[in-house]
């Protein structure tokens, strides 16, 4: 009788635990949707970001960038340097410009459109990253409350990757304002399996552009001249030499 006492007693405990466990996954999985949900409200909404159609926007004084988003087209401009990538991001054909000479190339030309491509794919997501928490590959786990650099209180998001983007062993910590909703902070990792940041970063200055909000102060590195288009000169797409906006 004893025996089967104490097995009905460690049974209703692994029940008892797997119940909490239950509920704690379904809270965390509620809290990291709720983040989600929140901070693309208060950026002007999914459906104004898909509907947006050029961004503009120089990262750290070294790249301007033109992003055709609606036709996946990218033009980068180096600023300290007589280069242009132009590239269409999904059959990866395009144009180089490499320091005054028309690379035509294959291999040559093949390798800079990665590097676009690659660039790219780096510039945009310090610009745009609240948009992609949705993106395939990408994994989110709610890590609780805290406060950011700055002092003010967050609820933070652990984001890593699944075989995807270009540095996939990336790891970042997202903080979410608590009272705006907006992403205020974010920590980067240079792999998941690191203990302390590389670096930790403010999402500041937002300000609206088009229908939708975007920041580019990260503290001491900066992105400027953000603007968004409606229409720009097709020639931003075909010719070195770039139009007026």
């Amino acid at each position: 009788m004893r025996n089967n006492m104490t097995k009905c007693s460690i049974l209703k405990k692994i029940l008892f635990v797997f119940i909490l466990s239950f509920f704690s996954l379904k809270s965390t999985a509620q809290d990291v949707e709720s983040l989600k949900k929140g901070v693309l409200e208060a950026m002007g909404g999914k459906k104004n970001y898909d509907k947006t159609r050029y961004i503009q926007w120089t990262f750290f004084g070294n790249q301007s960038l033109i992003w055709d988003k609606q036709k996946s087209r990218v033009r980068i401009d180096f600023l300290k340097e007589n280069s242009v990538y132009i590239l269409n991001l999904n059959d990866k054909t395009g144009k180089i410009l490499k320091k005054g000479e028309v690379q035509t190339h294959p291999d040559s030309l093949n390798k800079f459109l990665e590097d676009a491509r690659r660039i790219w794919i780096n510039h945009s997501y310090w610009l745009v990253m609240p948009w992609k928490l949705d993106d395939p590959g990408v994994s989110l786990k709610y890590m609780g409350e805290t406060k950011t650099q700055d002092g003010n209180d967050a609820e933070y998001l652990e984001m890593t990757f699944k075989e995807v983007g270009v540095t996939p062993d990336n790891k970042y910590w997202i903080y979410f304002d608590k009272n705006s909703h907006l992403i205020s902070q974010w920590s980067h990792f240079s792999k998941y399996t690191d203990e302390k940041p590389r670096f930790t970063m403010p999402w500041k200055d937002y300000k609206p552009y088009g229908k939708i909000l975007l920041s580019g102060d990260r503290g001491e590195r900066k992105l400027t001249d953000i603007a968004v288009y409606n229409k720009v000169d097709e020639k931003v797409f075909e010719d070195f030499k770039k139009p007026e906006l």
